[in-house]
């Protein structure tokens, strides 16, 4: 049963809301009115007049709930992300570049405990509120500073992310943290610099991928089931690869 403070997305047609539930709040679309007070009590999945009401997914959460200064990790992105990096309840994971804490989210929901690095104080405070808005990130560490400069010990971490401009200074010390095996996955925009990357591996990493993640969606009306007029196309190449040991 839906309960009063908790989250949920209210569906109208094409239009996706995410509400919480205050008993004297509503929403107002194309003239009718969904009064939340008559929502609490109710089963989830329940159809008001037009209003669709269900509980949110984590997509909906990070795409329609999280407040952002930065480009996220699109969840196209961070769910294959986090199936890339092999990670599971056992896992210890670090990222760094935390932006507005979209693939941390993710991770937190995934791992067993996670370290994430943020040099802007503004981003670094956006990504614990957005975490926390949702009540996720307890098993999140938040980090105010550069990972080039912290003091962790070697073979720590089961699987690493970066997502910094250039990583090529930070390639000597995530292969030091990692897991002798572990995953490490890189985000860039551009070509250029996944190549500046691939230069710079030596022979630390093995196992190298790069790919990017088209995602196309359909209107679902039966009678015209066309692709949806705009799409999310290129959003970064992702880049895997593998510690090699000594």
């Amino acid at each position: 049963m839906f309960r009063e403070g908790e989250w949920v997305l209210i569906r109208y047609e094409e239009k996706r809301y995410l509400r919480r539930l205050d008993p004297s709040g509503s929403l107002n679309v194309r003239r009718e009115v969904l009064r939340f007070r008559d929502l609490i009590g109710k089963p989830e999945g329940i159809r008001v007049g037009r209003f669709e009401v269900f509980r949110p997914t984590l997509e909906e959460i990070i795409l329609l709930g999280f407040s952002r200064k930065t480009q996220i990790v699109y969840p196209k992105d961070a769910f294959y992300i986090a199936f890339k990096l092999g990670v599971d309840r056992n896992s210890k994971v670090l990222e760094f570049g935390t932006g507005s804490g979209a693939l941390c989210a993710v991770l937190s929901v995934i791992a067993g405990e996670v370290h994430t690095y943020e040099v802007v104080e503004e981003f670094h405070r956006i990504a614990k509120e957005n975490l926390s808005r949702f009540g996720l990130g307890g098993n999140v560490k938040f980090h105010l500073g550069d990972f080039l400069e912290a003091e962790v010990p070697e073979n720590t971490f089961d699987a690493v992310f970066v997502d910094v401009k250039d990583p090529v200074p930070y390639l000597e010390k995530v292969h030091g943290v990692l897991k002798v095996g572990g995953v490490a996955g890189f985000l860039l925009p551009t070509t250029n610099q996944v190549s500046a990357l691939l230069r710079n591996f030596g022979g630390k990493f093995g196992g190298v991928e790069v790919l990017e993640i088209l995602v196309r969606y359909y209107k679902t009306v039966p009678e015209r089931l066309r692709p949806e007029d705009t799409m999310v196309g290129h959003t970064a190449y992702l880049t895997f690869c593998r510690k090699v040991g000594s």
